[in-house]
């Protein structure tokens, strides 16, 4: 873009963008999953909690996620993806997701895979070939069926490695849960319904279809994409961050895009798609919104600064950087909040934005009680964050 004036897109605009399309409400789950180009699914209750927060109808949203997700025609499937992180797209989008982030990750896997069977047992390639088919024999023969029950149908799968030996904490490990993890990230098992209810992550596990092979650098130019049209003005550094690519690799997915630049508050430089360069329309009015742990919005670029002040991020963040659950006002963080055992959720606002704001924040804590009491559930988020735990006390 030399020679050619750079538009500013300050802070406040990129919070106006952030809340209409990224917190605004939509009538499906498929909705909430094109929005965000992602949902996180490390920890189950966060895809449930994410949808919840943005349908028009939260109280019908566990049951069309759980059909999205474990359906027969199901529009959503998991896939580890950017970041070696699990996430829940549209089945739609599944292949260009794997192809631009997944198959590199799951190459990985299986590389690190090998070398743990080579070292801890003896076990060579031949010998993992064979029970992958027994594997998906077994499925094709029983249906569905949790880790427990594919160890129990495929007896290789009991085999037990010596992991850290020598050390203090020296243990054996059932190879089961490496083989199948390796099997789901190359997309050859998938998750289904899991035991339990929706916050479980004892997933069974069915064959699953082959995906259509997509050009890597075609792939890598869709999640850009996607990804510019949710999330931008974001910078490449951003990008790096989100996707897990090289520098290099996000520089020539943006220009297979097109992408245009502008100047962000603090002179960094943003991107966005082709077009949208120009003045936002109005930001909607300010809304409150309750966020889970882990959420995609927050979880979206790598500099927070715009829309989460430096100064909350020790109370809503872990040591890892991962965020805990988090109230919004229009699009900025002002607070955070957890799930009581008593079933209640409390909150606390970081951030005084007026008598108006707060008594739109118990309005949404009070629904989201009725919410999680509807299902039945207790919250706990998989990473806890210092404030999370000091509420839920």
């Amino acid at each position: 873009m030399s020679g050619t004036r750079r538009r500013q897109v300050g802070n406040e605009e990129r919070r106006g963008r952030l809340a209409r399309r990224q917190l605004r409400a939509v009538g499906t789950c498929e909705e909430v999953a094109d929005a965000l180009v992602a949902l996180h699914a490390t920890d189950p209750a966060t895809v449930f909690l994410t949808v919840a927060a943005r349908l028009r109808e939260p109280g019908d949203g566990v049951g069309a996620l759980e059909e999205a997700l474990y359906g027969e025609t199901g529009s959503l499937v998991r896939m580890l993806a950017m970041r070696r992180t699990m996430f829940v797209v549209g089945r739609a989008a599944a292949p260009g997701v794997y192809a631009a982030a997944g198959r590199q990750i799951a190459a990985k896997e299986r590389k690190g895979l090998l070398a743990f069977l080579a070292e801890g047992g003896g076990w060579d390639e031949a010998w993992l070939e064979d029970v992958e088919a027994r594997v998906r024999a077994a499925l094709d023969a029983h249906g569905e069926t949790s880790g427990a029950g594919l160890s129990k149908l495929v007896p290789e799968l009991r085999e037990q490695v010596l992991v850290a030996a020598g050390k203090p904490y020296e243990a054996r490990q059932n190879v089961a849960s490496r083989i199948i993890r390796t099997m789901a990230a190359e997309g050859r098992i998938e998750r289904r319904r899991p035991a339990g209810s929706w916050t479980s992550s004892q997933f069974r596990w069915a064959n699953a279809e082959p995906l259509p092979d997509v050009p890597v650098a075609e792939a890598r130019a869709g999640v850009v994409k996607a990804w510019l049209g949710a999330y931008g003005p974001g910078t490449a550094a951003d990008l790096k961050w989100w996707t897990g690519w090289s520098l290099t690799e996000v520089r020539k997915a943006l220009a297979a895009v097109g992408a245009e630049e502008v100047l962000l508050d603090g002179d960094a430089v943003g991107h966005v798609l082709p077009g949208d360069a120009g003045p936002s329309a109005d930001a909607p009015p300010p809304a409150a919104t309750l966020l889970p742990a882990l959420d995609p919005t927050p979880m979206g670029w790598q500099e927070r600064d715009w829309f989460l002040p430096r100064e909350h991020r020790a109370s809503l963040f872990d040591r890892s950087g991962n965020v805990g659950p988090t109230v919004w006002w229009g699009g900025e963080v002002i607070g955070g909040w957890a799930h009581r055992a008593d079933g209640t959720v409390a909150w606390r606002l970081l951030a005084d934005r007026g008598a108006r704001a707060a008594d739109a924040v118990e309005a949404a804590a009070e629904r989201l009680t009725a919410f999680l009491a509807g299902g039945g559930v207790t919250v706990t988020p998989r990473f806890r964050t210092p404030l999370e735990r000091e509420l839920s006390a």
